[in-house]
């Protein structure tokens, strides 16, 4: 399963991408308006830096709802550099231009999906990615996870290219469960990547290593 983090923070992706585990980057106009970045320069800019830190895919977010916004968007946002994946939103208008960069070769992340149906949309479109958002689906009693199960167990059996990217990741256990059953990828927060660190087992083990070794060399 890949890697990406999901955040505009430069030092958070530095650190992910030093851990050697991280396999890209996604981000939203959420995450860019935390770090207080704005303006279309500004906003570019950074883009063209997270492309410059790490090695995979780059999601990068349309703001449009038009076609022919989005297609200029995504457009742009594709040529700034060879890493950028064309982030667009699952409404009618955004199947229509993943169709469109599809067909041009620009890879595209189909965000905010919370059903299999649409899933199928975007994957019928031949969007490179489907990004399902299990926080907010479980925020409203629904299982986020479970709709990761229903995807990938439909994209295996239609046999889709469409990679299945696990959204909206609030904690390491999320991780472990889009693993359990499939997920392509998982983005998620820093804290979550570097929580599957964590056991007390191994913090006993180390010690008692640590202690043993004390006793014997002073």
């Amino acid at each position: 399963m890949k890697f990406f983090i999901d955040t505009a923070n430069l030092d958070q992706i530095r650190e992910a991408q030093d851990l050697g585990v991280l396999d890209g980057v996604t981000t939203n106009p959420s995450l860019m308006a935390k770090e207080g970045i704005s303006g279309k320069e500004n906003i570019i800019n950074h883009y063209k830096t997270i492309c410059e830190i790490v090695d995979g895919d780059v999601s990068a977010e349309v703001i449009s709802t038009d076609y022919e916004g989005i297609i200029k968007e995504g457009e742009e946002l594709a040529a700034l550099h060879e890493q950028i994946v064309v982030k667009v939103p699952m409404i009618k208008d955004g199947i229509k231009a993943i169709k469109y960069f599809s067909s041009k070769g620009i890879k595209t992340n189909c965000t905010l999906v919370f059903s299999a149906g649409q899933a199928l949309l975007a994957a019928k479109a031949g969007a490179t990615y489907v990004s399902p958002f299990i926080g907010r689906l479980d925020d409203v009693s629904t299982d986020g996870v479970e709709l990761i199960s229903q995807i990938v167990e439909m994209y295996n059996y239609y046999e889709f290219e469409t990679q299945v990217l696990a959204a909206s990741i609030r904690h390491t256990m999320h991780i472990i469960q889009c693993m359990e059953v499939g997920a392509d990828v998982a983005t998620c927060p820093l804290s979550a990547i570097t929580g599957l660190l964590n056991h007390p087992l191994t913090d006993i083990g180390l010690e008692k290593f640590l202690a043993d070794y004390k006793k014997v060399n002073g």
